[in-house]
């Protein structure tokens, strides 16, 4: 039976693709059905239709009111899902958000697996994301061979909201070391060393880290296009601020980091990688 696919940005379109290519048949919904079909798919009328013709439906959507608009719009997949239908739901959500998500479908008969995924677009499409679930672990084991087809390495953390609280202390991490790189870059090119020189050095150095293997050549090409955008992790360091207050636990890195991407999108770059941070230092 064919796999459904809701939300080809640039991360879901990588995973899409990885599993058409792995044999999968699958089918999508995009509100503008000229996009996907642009990318290859066969777009359906609604969420509702899509769910009707698989078991399963993958979500990669930008954030929760996003997942929350496919769950219930009219003809939204709450008006299909039953007893054997499942939703993968690979966005970044809010971690009070996705527990409802858990609760709604569950209260419908379906299975709902909560999977935000590590990493961007290169890895998806080479099958090395790193998946961190949570949910029924039932669910899960049936899932978990499909996961397979993109991700390399999957974590199960059981109980509801835990994978998307891991997903945005992970963001963390990123978003840090992201910050960290870009200014380390724009100070050694303002030293005089060469900037391929420099990275070269910063991975062999105290900046190795799977974030600079990333996004070295963006840094050297001032390539900014979108694999993981300024207001995705914007976004999730607000959310990420959320779960701080809600542990009554004050933030400090993070702060600095957030405000720091919130610097660029509001300079216009919330479209551009992530990586394009690099130009608030060299300005």
């Amino acid at each position: 039976m064919a796999i459904g696919f809701i939300g080809l940005g640039n991360l879901g379109a990588a995973i899409a693709k990885r599993l058409t290519s792995m044999n999968e048949e699958v089918i999508v919904w995009n509100r503008t059905k000229s996009k996907a079909e642009a990318k290859g798919f066969v777009c359906e009328s609604s969420p509702k239709v899509l769910l009707e013709k698989c078991d399963t439906v993958f979500l990669c959507l930008f954030d929760s009111a996003g997942v929350r608009d496919v769950l219930t719009m009219e003809n939204g997949l709450l008006s299909a899902i039953q007893k054997g239908k499942t939703i993968i739901d690979l966005s970044t959500n809010h971690f009070n958000d996705v527990v409802e998500f858990h609760k709604v479908v569950e209260a419908k008969g379906g299975n709902y697996l909560e999977c935000p995924v590590l990493g961007s677009v290169v890895p998806a499409s080479k099958g090395e994301l790193t998946a961190v679930c949570a949910g029924k672990e039932a669910v899960y084991l049936t899932c978990k061979p499909l996961l397979e087809k993109f991700a390399s390495t999957i974590f199960h953390l059981k109980e509801a909201g835990f994978a998307a609280k891991m997903k945005l202390i992970n963001n963390l991490c990123l978003g840090s070391f992201m910050a960290t790189i870009a200014e380390c870059t724009a100070l050694g090119e303002a030293c005089g060393i060469d900037k391929k020189e420099l990275l070269d050095i910063l991975g062999a150095g105290g900046g190795k880290s799977l974030v600079l293997a990333a996004k070295t050549q963006k840094l050297i090409d001032e390539d900014f296009s979108a694999h993981f955008s300024t207001a995705a992790i914007t976004k999730d360091l607000h959310c990420l601020q959320d779960l701080a207050y809600s542990l009554n636990r004050p933030l400090y890195t993070a702060s600095v980091t957030k405000e720091l991407f919130c610097k660029m999108k509001m300079m216009g770059k919330g479209d551009e990688d992530f990586s394009s941070i690099y130009q608030l230092f060299k300005a």
